[in-house]
């Protein structure tokens, strides 16, 4: 989301906001000499939330939700999203304490942009006023282009987020660049929002492993777990990703239902209360068979509730898929005799611009292999 901050000493309100490449930063308006700070920072605490609110509905697309029968999640996420179009309106004509009562909005939206309309009341500047409404309609622009998968400008901070769904212009330009460069170019983290490159790449790793599955003769699905016995690899998530896909899951199902869990639990709520329980029964039971012992304390162990970083679920899938690619990688060369000649001193041993050919020519001929394999897998989405 986009910040909003002050700058004391020239008297300006400024926004920032991420790009995955740094933060940008630009002056909104300047702000009345004689106003109070406190009312001021009410200024931009309230816009801060607005900009909450608006990608907020960017990250809980409606289209996420399992229903958009009235009075259900999806239903309230797509009302939400409708409120857009009267935002500029409340910062314009907010709701103001009347008879020592205040009517307030029972949308987080409309809500924030009532306080920004009154923390603008309490200023009186037409000029700030103009500038500000002039803000918000950049804001919510960006939220919208950022929908339609057009991350430039403003929109560009979606690739710090995680999302509930994908966006297909998204996968599809995350694809192209893997289609480049299988082991994930710098600007699939920099230009794609992570979850549509999430999606892309564990169509890649799919292939990827299918390609090191062939080569070395281990099971599809373990691949990135025989490669963590070559170096140390975050193999757990790619290995998921994989059993779901082995079991006809697309790339997409399993991408997003893994980086919705996580955001759920984010949000503060615990989905499937049933695999939780199954899952304490096995450590309980595994902790039981190590330990001997019927009824073991479990008070100093800890489960993970996801296996991803719940402060940036998709960002940390698309890691952990990238080092997968790379894992399958590994696994192949171990099993593949690229060898390039000898030294010339008779040791047998590869000098620095042999090995650095070796290492180019593997990369470069698992890379093919993965193309050709990523070409007879099924679409993805």
């Amino acid at each position: 989301m986009t910040r909003y901050c002050l700058v004391p000493d020239r008297h300006e309100l400024m926004a920032t906001w991420g790009t995955g490449e740094g933060d940008l930063a630009v002056r909104i308006a300047a702000l009345p000499v004689d106003a109070d700070t406190s009312a001021l920072l009410g200024l931009a605490r309230a816009l801060t939330q607005l900009s909450d609110a608006a990608w907020r509905t960017y990250t809980h697309p409606a289209s996420a939700a399992d229903s958009l029968e009235p009075n259900t999640e999806g239903w309230r996420r797509e009302q939400e999203r409708k409120h857009f179009g009267q935002v500029v309106d409340a910062i314009t004509q907010p709701h103001l304490p009347h008879g020592g009562m205040l009517t307030v909005s029972y949308s987080p939206l409309l809500e924030s942009a009532h306080r920004v309309g009154r923390a603008l009341h309490g200023l009186d500047d037409p000029q700030l006023l103009k500038a500000v409404v002039a803000e918000a309609t950049t804001e919510l622009t960006a939220v919208e282009n950022a929908e339609l998968g057009d991350l430039s400008g403003r929109a560009q901070q979606a690739v710090l987020l995680s999302r509930e769904d994908a966006s297909p212009v998204q996968v599809a330009a995350a694809d192209d660049l893997l289609r480049r460069d299988p082991f994930g170019p710098v600007e699939l983290f920099s230009r794609i929002d992570p979850t549509a490159a999430a999606v892309a790449a564990a169509h890649w790793l799919a292939a990827a492993a299918e390609v090191a599955a062939e080569t070395s003769g281990q099971d599809f699905t373990q691949v990135v777990l025989e490669a963590d016995d070559i170096e140390a690899l975050p193999h757990e998530t790619p290995t998921v990703i994989l059993g779901l896909m082995e079991d006809g899951a697309s790339a997409h199902d399993a991408v997003t239902s893994l980086v919705r869990h996580a955001m759920q639990i984010t949000d503060g709520l615990l989905p499937d209360p049933a695999v939780l329980r199954e899952q304490l029964d096995d450590l309980e039971e595994t902790v039981a068979e190590y330990l001997g012992e019927e009824e073991p304390d479990l008070a100093d162990l800890a489960l993970r509730l996801t296996p991803l970083d719940p402060k940036r679920p998709a960002r940390d899938l698309l890691e952990d898929l990238i080092a997968g690619i790379y894992g399958c990688w590994l696994l192949h060369s171990e099993y593949t005799d690229l060898d390039v000649a000898p030294g010339t001193d008779g040791s047998g041993e590869r000098d620095d611009q042999q090995a650095e050919e070796h290492y180019e020519r593997s990369r470069a001929r698992f890379a093919e292999l993965v193309r050709q394999a990523a070409q007879d897998r099924d679409r993805l989405i």
